[in-house]
């Protein structure tokens, strides 16, 4: 069974950092695509940061140059590193594995910026 935690939200202010955590089981953790998604008050979930099996990496441009995502597989676990935060950064974000095509959810960790 996949499972996906998060951790590691809070608040912060503006330009302030966060470090999100998302510890993984019930997968071959190394071999699957790991994102960070974002959803905002009244607005869909987005996808921020994104990394792949080889450790390949993809961000959303509003977080380019303030964000770095990356893994650890002896450890399961995938980070998502936040620097300079804004408030339009505020919201849970969420851990996600894409296993042959769908995507496996965490609860959740809840961002909030202050301006």
């Amino acid at each position: 069974q996949v499972h996906l935690v998060e951790s590691g939200g809070g608040l912060v202010q503006a330009g302030g950092s966060l470090r999100l955590s998302c510890a993984a089981s019930g997968f071959i953790f190394s071999r699957n695509f790991l994102g960070w998604y974002r959803q905002a008050p009244g607005k869909e979930r987005e996808l921020v940061a994104g990394i792949t099996g080889e450790s390949s990496t993809n961000y959303e441009d509003s977080v380019k140059g303030r964000f770095t995502v990356s893994r650890d597989n002896d450890k399961n676990t995938v980070y998502l590193q936040m620097d300079s935060l804004k408030s339009e950064d505020t919201g849970v974000y969420y851990c996600a594995a894409v296993l042959r095509g769908r995507h496996y959810w965490g609860q959740g960790t809840q961002v909030t910026v202050s301006s």
